[in-house]
Parts: structure tokens; sequence; C-alpha cells
């Protein structure tokens, strides 16, 4: 049977969520991702601030001298999450074989639904203005035969539109457009091939498989296969596919760059209690427990010092992860010369995890508690109070409720930093 894939991509995402809240942003220059005196990049920028060359990955200094009229946002990161499981509601509507790429962007695999929802055109309709009915979001949808195409073509379908690649004509597609449109090409492999002469698709497929792996490795192999539309190298290789477990991260981590680096001791302890708390409500949101904690520390001079410790037991706890990676912190963070050198970002991570629910209660957590906790005859109260403070949370904002240690370094979180794809509700699994 021929396959049928789908890649729908949210347009212009956080933009469009903010024009939701505040419908006086539609048809102006906005920049999500920060303040434009700030360190950073552009997470997202609408249409309007794309005409002066604005586009996300790019320096804040740099977007406001391009475009100093634009409205720079910090955006909402909350409202993302929020949006993106409406997104993936209306997804999952249409097809059982969903991946969330990212948070606003995923694969559908529509083999053999036809009798469902008719003809992939037709489908590819029905999802467009759902996607708008549901969400009042805008959506751009790419067909084909291989997830590589399905992806290019949503590109080319942008914004708001949606581009067919019928099977058999995935060449003839691909071929006049430039070469770097192939997912992976960047500009360093882009430069490579245009020393080579090669400029558009068309002319990367006219050459044979040994002569890109003699030039490029097994990276050439894989590019050898994208140019004739097949899903070759890394990602692409595997089908779209959806599991229970598709939505636990192998690792979870929370990172702060500082908009002036700094030195200042409390400051930084509290913001490591703060990025141990976001660490924690993942796990927790992902019912996970971690027995790895690492600590990311990067100075002035951009001398990068990871840390990490092996926990006896398992843990989701705040408290727990704070204690560790601020010992981590203290036995790393030097004087040198008399001074302590500031410190321009910090990092959290927790890694090594186990489904909490394969995981009894353990003594080194509740170890914080009572005796009576402790000898296990009650619950985990440190449990159950982080699990109210995350309701909290989740409906009145992320600085709803903190630990005291961490209220100096209760900072926003970055939305251009990586935003983690919320996972389903255990329930609905």
């Amino acid at each position: 049977m021929q396959r049928t894939i789908f890649h729908v991509d949210m347009d212009a995402f956080f933009v469009s969520v903010e024009e939701l809240r505040d419908p006086s942003l539609k048809g102006k220059p906005v920049v999500v991702g920060g303040r434009p005196n700030e360190r950073g990049v552009v997470s997202a920028a609408s249409y309007a601030a794309r005409k002066f060359g604005v586009h996300s990955a790019m320096p804040l200094r740099t977007a406001y001298k391009l475009c100093p009229q634009a409205i720079f946002l910090d955006g909402h990161p909350e409202r993302y999450r929020e949006a993106s499981l409406k997104v993936r509601a209306v997804l999952e509507s249409f097809s059982p074989q969903v991946e969330m790429a990212s948070i606003d962007e995923a694969y559908l695999d529509m083999t053999g639904t036809e009798r469902l929802h008719g003809p992939p055109l037709r489908s590819a309709h029905t999802l467009h203005e759902k996607m708008k009915q549901e969400t009042q979001l805008n959506c751009s949808i790419g067909i084909g035969s291989s997830r590589l195409v399905a992806k290019i073509s949503s590109d080319q379908g942008k914004p708001n539109g949606i581009c067919y690649v019928l099977a058999g004509c995935e060449q003839a597609f691909l071929a006049p457009l430039e070469v770097r449109k192939i997912p992976g090409v960047g500009k360093v492999t882009e430069k490579n091939l245009h020393d080579l002469g090669i400029k558009t698709v068309g002319d990367l497929a006219k050459l044979d498989d040994e002569f890109l792996e003699e030039k490029f490795g097994k990276w050439g192999l894989a590019m050898a296969g994208k140019s004739r539309g097949e899903d070759a190298g890394g990602y692409f290789e595997a089908g779209v596919s959806y599991s229970e477990d598709e939505d636990d991260p192998k690792s979870i981590s929370h990172e702060h760059t500082f908009s002036e680096d700094t030195r200042d001791a409390e400051l930084l302890e509290s913001t490591l209690a703060r990025l141990s708390e976001m660490v924690g409500r993942r796990l927790r949101d992902h019912a996970l427990r971690a027995r790895n904690v690492s600590l990311k520390l990067r100075t002035s001079d951009f001398v990068t010092i990871t840390r990490a410790e092996t926990l006896d037991e398992t843990t989701q706890l705040d408290p727990k992860i704070a204690e560790v990676a601020q010992r981590l912190f203290r036995e790393n963070w030097k004087a040198e010369r008399g001074k302590y050198p500031r410190i321009r970002l910090l990092g959290v991570k927790a890694a090594d995890l186990h489904p909490a629910e394969s995981v009894p209660q353990q003594q080194e957590q509740l170890s914080l508690l009572s005796e009576e906790d402790a000898a296990g005859k009650a619950p985990s109260r440190w449990e159950n109070a982080l699990s109210a403070a995350d309701k909290l949370r989740e409906k009145y904002g992320d600085s709803a409720v903190s630990l005291a240690r961490g209220m100096k370094g209760n900072f926003r979180e970055r939305t251009h930093e990586a935003l983690p794809i919320e996972p389903k509700k255990r329930s609905e699994q």
C-alpha cells in the first residue's frame, strides 16, 4: 500500500498564540523571545517582521537593528504548551499514528484512512478547517509518500496552505528547490555543495551515491537518498509511530542564561533551586523518577563545567534535586586569584529515569519528613505537597508557588529555550 504522510506545521505558532490574547498584534511586526536589549535569540517572528529579515534563532539585538519598530515580547511558555495540547487533540482525531516532532509540528501516518476521511487532499482540507475551528490557529500541511517530502512540502505551502506531492512526482517536485531545503543541510554543508557546483536538489540527484559518500561520508549517502524523496538518514529512517512511552524523555533539563554575568552567590543558589523545581515538576508530569542529577555551569569567559552525581535512590522531589545541584555548584565554583568567576549560565539535568509506578516509596525521600513517614506508615508529605503545588501552578502560573530558597531566582522561563512537548495525561493513554 502506498504510504500517505502528513506533516502539519503551525504557522508562526508562538506569535499566533500571543495574537489570540491580544488581537491588536495582528498584522504588526512581532518578535517573541525576549527584550531587544537582552541576551538570547528570536523564538518566533510574525510574517510582518520576517519581511525585514528577522527570523528564528537570530540574536534579539540583531533583530532590533533590522526591525526597531517591532513589538518584542517575552513570551508565555505555559500558553504555548496549552495550545499544543489542543493541536495534538485535533491531530489524533484523524490518525492514531501521530508523532509530535516539536511543540508546534507533527507527522501523521494517514495510510489506509481514506474510507474514514476521504482521499488525502480532502482529508487535509478537513483537518485544516478543524484545526482553525478548534484552536483558532492556522497551520500548513504537506502531503507526501515519505516524511521528508511531507516536511518539505508543508514549508512550500506556508503560510496557511496545503501542498500535495503525488506519488511518483517526488523528484520533479524537489529538483528545482535550493539544496538547503533538504532538512539537515546547514550553512557549512550548503557552502561545500556550492563549491562542488551543486545549487539545487536536482543537481544533487544527478550525482552518483559513491561520489557523495566519498565527499561527505554517510551523510553523503543520506543526502543522495533525500534528493530522491526518500526517508534517508537518521531521524527520517524511522516510521511515524506513537506509543505510550513516546512522551517519556531520556533526560529532563532546564537552563538559565543570566542577563548579566554574576557572582552573587545567593542569586546563583536561588536560581539552582528554581531550575530544580522546573526539573522536578516535569519529572512528576511524566510520572518519572531520576537516579542521576547533573549541574552545568558556564563562566563569563565561556568555560563550561558539567558535573553529575548518581543517587542512592531515585527521586522526583524538588528539594532533593536542589540539594544535589547546589552541592555540586559549591564544589566546582572555585575562586581564582581571590575572586570567584562570574557566572553566565546555570543548568540542572535529571537522567537515568525510571517509571515512578515501578519504584517503591523510598527511605531517601521520606527521610526528609517525620519519623512516621520515614517508617513508611504514611504517604510522602513532600510528594503530596508538591503535587498540590503543581496543580496551583497549572491554574495560576509557574510563579504561584515556589521553594523559599528559590524566590530570588524566580526568573521567567525563556521562550527561546527548548520548550518541552507537553505529555499526554496518563488517563488519556
